[in-house]
């Protein structure tokens, strides 16, 4: 473990390892965050968009849910006056939205963008390769039974906590992959049990995240047949998230929302290994550019990406630049089992890592507090994981850091023309026994404070 000497303690690296709420802003510097992923181009992004449109036609018919959006895989933008009441930002603090990906459709997280983007990928190369696909084609060629048997001579595997598990296991499957998902301990027993109603091979293991994630990458690297979906490494994975900047580009200029120097944007992300919220920041900002301001949510026993940042700039003297929240004293231990997560993605670190806004961290109580707010005030269901965008105004906007934060950025007097987006990432297929749950210790924590 990471030992710092009397000199180097500081506010938030005392916070920090007590396991307390706490909220850090950077930037680290460019150099300091460079290397692979560093240099990702909005092009890449855009060819992302291309290729979920070229599958909306099969997705259609894969999946009848999607039958309405013609295949198109989204989530809706929603104004939230009555949950900004309730987590008391004050009007004059700006507006607070939410943006619904506990409502994505198919796999029920954040995780369908980037974890279905990358199946479509490899899908489309091995149909091109084989001669299942020409340029021009109807995808719905994929739905029959000469891709099929084509597809079915290859694995696809991950490693996950849960829900980019789900998103691989019920793409893959459905075009007819074997699929195999490697799951953590602390993965909910229903996203396993979801998986193998799917067809879906579940391998269960003591360890964390890490451990879930090495083994997937050996039984690959075994099959000469296999395919890694690599969640820290990928980038087909974070140019999938990094589209939907796109698509909330148009929601926003639908609903009237004006983003520019005097409307700032303020997002809020939760964060596990960094992959979605790191592709969706990337896109944000090469849209927005200084305009849009992201931070990154992260349980205060699972802080991986502050971690990162800190170790990034010089902040854990003694540290390796991979630190992991063991090596700062802590359990990786938490409720949000979506981001229990020891040690930040490289590639998203690289990426993002000198344009976020800051990372802050939340209690597990106030996750599970802030899940039954949004239910009594908007009547939305979520998991916990995904109730951890809702402490960054708090942080921002109610705190001496974040106050102080907005002053040297030049922002605090544009803040009532502000826009706040609380990004939820999971909870669609949550079971209404472990929802009821979540529900009734949220009610009896947010009745408390």
């Amino acid at each position: 473990m990471f030992q710092a000497d009397a000199s180097s303690h500081s506010p938030v690296l005392e916070s920090l390892r007590q396991a307390k709420p706490v909220l850090w802003t950077g930037p680290v510097t460019p150099s300091a965050a460079g290397g692979p992923g560093a240099h990702f181009l909005m092009d890449q992004v855009l060819s992302a968009q291309e290729r979920f449109a070229r599958f909306a036609p099969l997705l259609a018919e894969l999946f009848p849910e999607l039958a309405e959006t013609r295949g198109v895989i989204e989530s809706p933008l929603l104004p939230a006056a009555a949950m900004q009441a309730a987590i008391g930002l004050p009007h004059q603090d700006g507006r607070l939205w939410i943006k619904a990906d506990h409502a994505l459709p198919v796999a029920g997280s954040i995780k369908a963008r980037g974890g279905i983007h990358e199946v479509l990928e490899f899908a489309e190369s091995l149909a091109l390769r084989e001669g299942l696909l020409h340029p021009g084609d109807d995808y719905r060629k994929l739905a029959g039974p000469e891709a099929r048997a084509v597809f079915g001579r290859h694995q696809v595997a991950v490693g996950s906590t849960g829900n980019l598990g789900l998103s691989i296991g019920v793409i893959a499957s459905a075009l007819g992959f074997r699929s195999a998902v490697h799951m953590s301990a602390d993965a909910k027993e229903w996203k396993k049990a979801r998986l193998r109603a799917r067809g879906v091979e579940v391998v269960e293991h003591a360890g964390d995240y890490e451990k879930a994630v090495a083994a997937g990458r050996a039984q690959v690297e075994a099959d000469a047949f296999g395919y890694f979906v690599d969640d820290e490494r990928s980038a087909s994975l974070f140019l999938g998230y990094a589209a939907a900047a796109l698509h909330l580009r148009v929601q926003l200029h639908e609903a009237g929302v004006r983003v520019d120097a005097e409307h700032p944007l303020f997002v809020y992300l939760p964060c596990g290994v960094g992959g979605a919220p790191g592709g969706i920041a990337f896109g944000l900002k090469q849209l927005y550019g200084p305009h849009v301001h992201c931070f990154f949510a992260e349980p205060v026993q699972s802080p991986c990406f502050l971690v990162r940042m800190m170790a990034g700039r010089g902040e854990l003297p003694g540290a390796p630049a991979s630190a992991s929240v063991y090596d700062v004293g802590l359990t990786n231990v938490t409720e949000a089992d979506g981001l229990a997560v020891p040690t930040a993605s490289e590639l998203a670190y690289a990426a993002v890592g000198a344009h976020l806004g800051g990372v802050y961290t939340v209690e597990d109580d106030t996750l599970y507090a802030d899940l039954a707010r949004l239910k009594d005030s908007e009547g939305l269901r979520i998991e916990p994981s995904a109730a951890a965008g809702f402490s960054g105004p708090r942080h921002l906007c109610g705190t001496n850091a974040g106050r102080a934060w907005l002053r040297a950025q030049g922002l605090d007097a544009h803040l009532p023309r502000a826009t706040h987006l609380a990004w939820t990432t999971g909870g669609l297929f949550v079971p209404d026994e472990e929802y009821d749950r979540f529900l009734s210790r949220g009610r009896s924590l947010a009745a408390g404070n």
